[in-house]
């Protein structure tokens, strides 16, 4: 955290930069006893807020099974973990580094894969890892742009720039949301990328990865598919399958549509990018990492091998309802040209041009309860904001909304955008929604 009080916090935005100051004043001058209310306060807010009164359309989130919480909250997460299953350097871990083995073991199967690498934190870090395994700096890479919704750790700004690398355009089919594979071609052979990657924040078709593996055959490329939204969808079965479609690797977040905890993986069938990819872990970049969030994933894939392919499809089914609904009720639904229904996957993207721009948008919407964010679309610019709006589907299938349900909430949502009702009118009919949602689906209840 940045100290606002000095010009050392000068490159933060000045309303970002006032509201730290302002809690932090604040949170300095409390005693510890009225700290620990207003922690306890502030996380009993933020669950009912975003666990029971809101419609959760978020596509970077999802609601976990229970015992995943209970399980990142063990011992297990305090404890020193160094080195693998079999060989600690510190003791004690007869039995908690067995978990290791079980997490590689499930997710192989899950997805297929001969290699898993589940020690790393975050999609984003997974993301570096795949960079350093397959890249040098100074090498040139191709990613999705970010009108093609490519993610920031392709890109300059994040981890790929920070690694040193040279980010070049997939060439994209802005029509149809969808690779230019001859635009690929000549690209490819002009630049001559060491890695080339697919997808990014926002999938609503499979991408032709066939074509991206014919092209980096010829160039001598690497084929990344980064899978942070998709991860779910594809265990289920209801997606693309990259591994077998021609990437070498496939990065991921673990929670979004995968409903995890916060974590990342890995996952490859060559034995040589798994021994780099080992070797960067440990003894590198991870080293000591945290068991109990291990043990919270095993229950997450476990939920996915029982429930993946049902869960993934409902998912799908309400996207495709919600998008057809909102269309029906005046909101600007993003169809690419050529392309029916509006999505085949967890994903539906607005045109936020005539809302003022996807941030002002979620923003506008947000009192109402009903949570979104915004995107890059292949769409003109909005000044000093985003052209899309991004919706996903998990977290409302996970709480048991079916198709049915989409009218009423593309309903809730045109009364603010299209109708502009205040969103604090709308807030109660929201709640009144969201309140007959407060089970569990696709989630294991766990032996006895």
């Amino acid at each position: 955290m940045p100290d606002t009080s000095s010009s050392s916090s000068n490159w933060l935005p000045a309303n970002v930069a006032a509201f730290i100051e302002r809690h932090a004043a604040r949170y300095d001058a409390m005693r510890l006893d009225d700290l620990d209310r207003e922690l306890n306060r502030l996380v009993g807010a933020h669950e009912r807020l975003v666990d029971r009164d809101s419609i959760n359309l978020y596509a970077g989130t999802n609601i976990t099974n229970p015992r995943v919480s209970a399980l990142l909250g063990s011992t297990l997460g305090s404890r020193p973990n160094l080195g693998h299953p079999g060989a600690k350097y510190n003791k004690g871990m007869v039995h908690a580094e067995q978990l290791e083995i079980m997490l590689s073991t499930l997710l192989k199967k899950l997805f297929k894969a001969r290699f898993v690498e589940h020690r790393v934190g975050s999609g984003s870090l997974a993301n570096l890892y795949t960079y350093m395994a397959t890249c040098k700096p100074g090498d040139a890479i191709m990613a999705f742009s970010d009108a093609a919704a490519g993610h920031p750790t392709h890109r300059e700004i994040g981890a790929a720039g920070l690694y040193g690398l040279k980010v070049h355009d997939v060439p994209f089919d802005v029509a149809r949301m969808d690779i230019d594979a001859d635009g690929l071609r000549q690209a490819a052979k002009r630049i001559g990328p060491k890695l080339i990657i697919v997808a990014g924040s926002m999938c609503l078709f499979p991408y032709n990865l066939a074509a991206v593996r014919a092209v980096a055959d010829e160039v001598g490329a690497f084929v990344l598919y980064d899978a942070a939204h998709m991860g779910g969808l594809i265990a289920g079965g209801q997606f693309q399958q990259p591994l077998v479609e021609g990437a070498d690797l496939m990065t991921g977040s673990t929670y979004k549509s995968f409903g995890g905890p916060p974590s990342g993986m890995i996952l490859t069938n060559s034995a040589e990018l798994a021994e780099r990819l080992d070797r960067i872990a440990f003894p590198g970049l991870t080293a000591n990492f945290d068991l109990s969030r291990t043990a919270a994933m095993i229950v997450a894939v476990m939920d996915l091998l029982e429930f993946g392919p049902a869960y993934a499809a409902a998912c799908i089914a309400n996207a495709q309802s919600l998008a057809a609904a909102m269309d029906r009720h005046g909101i600007a639904v993003f169809r690419p040209s050529g392309r029916e229904p509006f999505t085949a996957s967890q994903h539906v993207a607005l045109n936020a041009i005539p809302y003022g721009g996807g941030n002002a948008a979620s923003a506008r919407i947000e009192p109402a309860n009903i949570l979104f964010t915004s995107i890059g679309l292949p769409l003109p610019p909005v000044t000093g904001d985003a052209n899309g709006i991004r919706i996903g589907t998990q977290e409302i299938t996970r709480w048991g909304f079916e198709p049915a349900d989409m009218e009423r909430i593309a309903e809730l949502t045109a009364r603010v955008l299209v109708k502009k009702e205040d969103a604090a009118h709308v807030r109660p009919d929201v709640m009144a929604l969201r309140h007959q949602f407060q089970d569990l689906h696709f989630i294991r209840k766990g032996a006895a």
